[in-house]
Formats: C-alpha cells, sequence, structure tokens
C-alpha cells in the first residue's frame, strides 16, 4: 500500500512540475515576420570561421561600452549572436547582428556568403539599417518618444532595436495601440522586451536615411 502512495505521490508531482513547462502566445503575437526581414534564398556555407578582421580584434563587453551608439550596437550583436561575425542560425539569419538576406537585398548586398566573412560590411550595412529604420519610423519617434507604454518609457534607441527584431511596420503597430499588438520571434523574443532592453542609449551619431546602400 505505502509503494502505491509513493508512486501517485511521485507522479502527482511530476505533473505539476511538468504543466509549469508550457507555453502559449497570445493572440498578437500572431504578426507575421515581414517579407524584408525574411531569409529568401538557401544560405550554404562551409564550417564557419571563428576569426574576424583584423580592424576589429576581439569583441568588447557591451557593459563598459555605456550608452554611446557604439554601446547599442554592441550591446544589440550580443543579444543576437554573442557578437559573432561568421554566425548563421537556425532560421539561416546572418552574421552578428542576424541579418536576413532580404533586408541585405535592401541595403544592396547580394552575395550572403561574402557577407558573413566580412566583419566591415557587416558593420557599415548595420548603421545603414540603423538610419533606414529611423526614417521609416522619423514620426512615430517624434510622437512616443519619452511616453510610457507597458511600463517602459520609450526612446530612439529602444524603437530602433525593435525594428531590427520585428521591422518598422510591426514597431509602428505596436506602438500606435500602445502596446496592445505586439510580436515575438521564433525565439521568443517580442518588441516589448527589446523597447525595454536597448532603451536608453544615445543613436543620434546616426541620422535618418531613406533608401540608403553600401558602397561598392
Amino acid at each position: 500500500m505505502k509503494r502505491w502512495i509513493s508512486f501517485f505521490g511521485h507522479l502527482a508531482i511530476v505533473t505539476v512540475l511538468t504543466s509549469f513547462g508550457t507555453y502559449s502566445f497570445n493572440e498578437n503575437s500572431s504578426i507575421e515576420v515581414p517579407e524584408a526581414l525574411k531569409v529568401i534564398e538557401p544560405i550554404y556555407f562551409g564550417e564557419p570561421s571563428l576569426e574576424v578582421a583584423p580592424s576589429y580584434g576581439s569583441y568588447t563587453n557591451p557593459v563598459f561600452l555605456g550608452k554611446s551608439f557604439l554601446g547599442f550596437k554592441e550591446a544589440l550583436a550580443f543579444k543576437e549572436s554573442q557578437g559573432n561575425y561568421n554566425v548563421v542560425n537556425t532560421l539561416g539569419y546572418l552574421g552578428k547582428y542576424q541579418f536576413g538576406s532580404g533586408t541585405l537585398r535592401l541595403i544592396g548586398v547580394y552575395n550572403t556568403s561574402g557577407f558573413l566573412y566580412d566583419a566591415e560590411l557587416q558593420e557599415q550595412v548595420f548603421k545603414l539599417n540603423v538610419a533606414r529604420n529611423k526614417w521609416i519610423l522619423r514620426r512615430d519617434i517624434k510622437r512616443f518618444v519619452g511616453k510610457r507604454i507597458n511600463g517602459v518609457v520609450i526612446s530612439e534607441s529602444g524603437i530602433v532595436a525593435a525594428a531590427h527584431l520585428a521591422g518598422a511596420g510591426n514597431v509602428k503597430k505596436y506602438l500606435r495601440s500602445y502596446g496592445k499588438v505586439d510580436f515575438a520571434d521564433a525565439y521568443g523574443s517580442s518588441i516589448a522586451y527589446y523597447m525595454g532592453k536597448f532603451s536608453g542609449y544615445d543613436i543620434s551619431a546616426v541620422k535618418p536615411y531613406r533608401n540608403p546602400k553600401v558602397k561598392v
């Protein structure tokens, strides 16, 4: 009898513990990833090299870079790839900042294999994409910076970081619905999370620019 009591007792504990491991997105998280952010072609690559371009050296911990643009981009890179220029994630997103091939084409990069091993080009593309998102979201930046949504004070850097994650169009929906329409990627990162995590950086060094292209 004691053996059966012990068995059912353990079974009840396992059932309770496993119930905490389930998670489902709410209906607001069903927003589609915009086409511009998607991987639009298969990525073929060999064994990634762990080397980076000599001009960039080894990765610097973003904690010590403060709230400058440099601190912003390195903090975002750490979240995206732990600062690895040569990484491709399970969904096919590329490099230190995890760009999709669709975004790269918008900025004038068509050779994804070359992009993966060109640290200088990745830095240039990141800066141009910040400028592009600032242009697209310029009215929303002016309207919402300083307001509080879902407990987070909205900042320009938070808006731009969220656009890097979800696309400028989804960020507009989030802001204009005052946080009621959110988005989460395949790994569970949401616009609301990026708004808070990357809030308060000074990214004024990069100016808004319409349709920027890489220098060939």
